[in-house]
């Protein structure tokens, strides 16, 4: 019979490439890793590993193996969840992935009022940015996935990427415009909107890896490429850099609310850019109470921002 602990070592193995590395990321012994492995093999009736030298490589059955790792391995926590919460434990634990601006913006306030009403369940928190954050969610990394794509923009074949979400339970949360962010006393600081054209010799500070590709995208249709001279993750060194006359930028709505735009002023963009802000998981894992507790929470916060 497999065993569950037994697939989270050869996922390790499989992301790692080798015994030792994948025992350093699950907190045991490389002889520990070694004997799961041998063990595993066993229940198979086959070699999973081929090992050359110090190169680890799966076999065809370990490739099969590894790819429904991860389902079996989120079915069997749906699983134990559910069970428990019928049983009337009352505790439940959720793992939350978030990009920065639905950090600062939804999951405070979420988290707040799911602690209130479930003070059993516990609740982590890490950031990344999509794709990662639903390549986290398909791997088994997380329970929930905050993530957004830009509206309007081709959709991806069945299969195509991090933007196919079909196979996914999406629960809308909110659509995010983004806006212009010029430095004060800037010609157009006091408009009520510009055309982004109207931007075109401007010195540019552009934000996230995807923001930055939409950025030029928008600007490649209106007839320009920006000039991006200052590039960062960071949504407040954004804002900084604007508010100090190095440039201009435009944000998520979403990013701007969570920061003091000093020495900046917010201006609407035409033509209007949306991204569509959502709450992903695996649909197993959308019937664990601590979870669809998770998913109402984040969509009542999503709607006090725009009310």
């Amino acid at each position: 019979m497999i065993e569950a602990r037994h697939l989270r070592v050869l996922r390790a193995v499989a992301a790692t490439g080798s015994f030792s590395a994948a025992a350093r990321e699950l907190g045991c012994t490389q002889p520990a890793v070694s004997q799961q492995m041998k063990a595993l093999e066993s229940s198979a009736g086959t070699p999973l590993l081929v090992r050359t030298g110090r190169e680890t490589r799966l076999t065809q059955a370990g490739e099969a193996l590894v790819r429904h790792a991860s389902g079996i391995l989120a079915g069997l926590t749906a699983a134990e969840e559910e069970v428990a919460a019928i049983a009337g434990l009352r505790a439940g634990r959720v793992r939350l992935v978030s990009f920065p601006s639905g950090s600062s913006a939804l999951v405070p306030t979420a988290l707040a009022a799911l602690r209130a009403e479930h003070p059993g369940t516990r609740v982590s928190l890490v950031e990344a940015e999509p794709p990662r954050s639903v390549e986290m969610l398909r791997e088994g990394d997380c329970d929930v996935a905050l993530a957004f794509r830009y509206a309007g923009g081709p959709r991806p074949p069945v299969g195509g990427g991090a933007d196919d979400w079909t196979d996914l339970v999406v629960r809308p949360l909110l659509t995010d415009r983004l806006v212009g962010l010029v430095p004060e006393g800037h010609r157009f600081a006091d408009a009520g909107s510009v055309g982004i054209a109207e931007l075109a010799e401007e010195s540019w500070i552009a934000g996230c890896p995807r923001c930055r590709r939409q950025l030029v995208q928008v600007c490649e249709a209106a007839g320009f490429v920006p000039r991006i001279d200052f590039a960062t993750d960071d949504y407040p060194a954004v804002v900084g850099l604007v508010g100090a006359g190095l440039g201009v930028a435009v944000l998520p709505e979403l990013a701007v609310e969570s920061v003091r735009p000093r020495g900046a002023r917010t201006v609407a963009v035409q033509p209007a850019v949306e991204r569509e802000v959502v709450a992903l998981t695996l649909p197993d894992l959308a019937q664990v109470p601590a979870v669809a507790a998770t998913l109402d929470r984040l969509a009542a916060a999503a709607t006090a921002t725009r009310t």
